[in-house]
This record gives C-alpha cells, structure tokens and sequence, in this order.
C-alpha cells in the first residue's frame, strides 16, 4: 500500500523560520471528461457550433480511417472554414451539463481539499475541458490536466496535436492514460509524495487501460454500462483476480462522494 508522511506517523518537515511545510495529500483521485465529469463526448458537442448543427457525410464518415485525433484535426479545420471562432467554441463547451451527481462530487472534494489531490486525463482538448472547469467554477480543485493540446492559429481556427506518443497495443496513437498515470505517480514519488490510495472515475475504454494497473489498495469507479465498466466485468470473467482494484460502479457522481466519504469516516 502506498504511504504518505501521514500515514506512518512522521513528524512534519520544518522549512524556513519555523514554517511548516504542509502535509502531502493522502489520495490521488483521477478523473476523465468526456462522459465523467461532463454528460456528453465533447467531440461530438462542437457540432452544435458547426452550420446546421451537422458535419458533411463525407467527412463524417473519414472517422473511420485511421485516428480518431487526426480525425478531430479535420472536424475543427472544417468548423474554422465555417467561421467558428473562439467565443464560439467557448459556448459550446461552457453548456455542456455535467454529468448526475457531479456538483455534489466536486462539492466533497472542495471540502476535503488537504486530503485529496486531483487531476483529470483526458483524450479531448485541453481549450474545451479548461473553458468548462473555469465555467463550473471547480478549474482550481485539478491540480494538473492532462489533454490533447489545443490552441488557436493566426485564422482563428481551433487547432489540436496529439498528447504524446507510446508503445501501448490497447490505446489510441496519441494518448495513452496508464503510460501518463504511471508517470505522474513516479514524479510525485521523486518530490517525496505518496498516496495511500488512487481512486479512478472514469468511463471508457482508454479507462480501462489504466485501471488494469491499480493496486489492490485502490479503487476503480467506472460509470454503470459503459466501455470501462464492461471490460473490468470481462476481465473478471476471463481472470478473476486478474484485476486488483476494488470495482465501484456508479450513475451518479453523487454516489463515489457518498463511498469516499464513508471511508474517511472509518479512516478517521
């Protein structure tokens, strides 16, 4: 089990003329976006910014070859030749609802900010996730985001990159999420910063990756019916034991506040 100061009783680190350091968080809790913490693939929300609300066929149907970034490449490029701007996009991205129960999850994790650090992996963008954190007012609770860069160019149009590149077979070319999860957790471990626990909210199958490399001390809460809840239910099938997170299922976010509250009652 992972271990902060906290948790094995060390004294606090004094720096400076008798200033305490803070203690380091206990939990790591990761969120992904699309259809997490927001209702809706914010991909396919950007087509209400696009003329008539819908996409040519032809391009529609270029999804289908090779990557789905690549492919979001072309869907902006399309949008910025119709004259969607900045301000437009921002709308779009700012009144995606959340998703249920997800007010009430940020509203514990404010309350309980010395005890977990936060941050979100997500295979979007980062100019469409940080416009609606900054308009739900919950942006400062992230204290990393990890996303496609997005950014826009000299016309105006929203461009977008690939995160990263990796040797994974299960993910997509441009991201993915163990490969950045396992990385976070080796830096906060060289900054002298461990978790008791890591708790993973997520829904799809990019998820499922890194939830496979969770620890028997961690928990994995994938959303009830989607990609990532089916393949941890396969997986058990296939190899019980293989995957050593303890599984929480939710439909609302409501529900993951109500359980990590829970355990800091019996923790404390």
């Amino acid at each position: 089990m992972r271990r902060c100061c906290q948790g094995v009783g060390l004294p606090c680190l004094f720096k400076g003329a008798g200033m305490a350091t803070p203690r380091p968080p206990r939990f790591l809790l990761v969120f992904d976006f699309d259809e997490t913490i927001v209702a809706e693939n914010s991909d396919d929300s950007v087509v209400r910014a696009a003329p008539g609300q819908a996409l040519p066929e032809p391009l529609r149907q270029s999804q289908r070859q090779g990557s789905y970034n690549e492919y979001m490449q072309r869907v902006l490029a399309f949008l910025g030749e119709q004259g969607v701007r900045a301000a437009d996009f921002r709308a779009v991205y700012e009144n995606i609802p959340l998703t249920p129960g997800m007010p009430e999850l940020f509203q514990f994790l404010s309350k309980n900010r010395e005890l977990f650090e936060v941050v979100l992996i997500s295979d979007a963008n980062m100019f469409g996730i940080e416009a609606k954190l900054r308009a739900a007012g919950v942006h400062s609770l992230f204290r990393k985001i990890f996303s496609n860069p997005s950014g826009f160019d000299k016309r105006g149009y929203l461009t977008l990159g690939p995160y990263h590149s990796h040797k994974c077979l299960d993910c997509p070319a441009n991201m993915c999420k163990r490969k950045i999860l396992t990385e976070y957790l080796a830096e906060r471990a060289r900054e002298e910063v461990e978790f008791e626990r890591v708790f993973y909210v997520g829904d799809g199958a990019n998820d499922f990756c890194p939830s496979v490399a969770l620890t028997s001390a961690d928990v994995a809460f994938p959303r009830k019916g989607f990609p990532m809840h089916r393949m941890t239910q396969e997986m058990e099938k296939k190899q019980p034991g293989a995957f050593q997170a303890t599984v929480v299922p939710w439909e609302s976010a409501a529900e993951v506040a109500r359980y990590l509250q829970e355990l800091l009652k019996r923790k404390c």
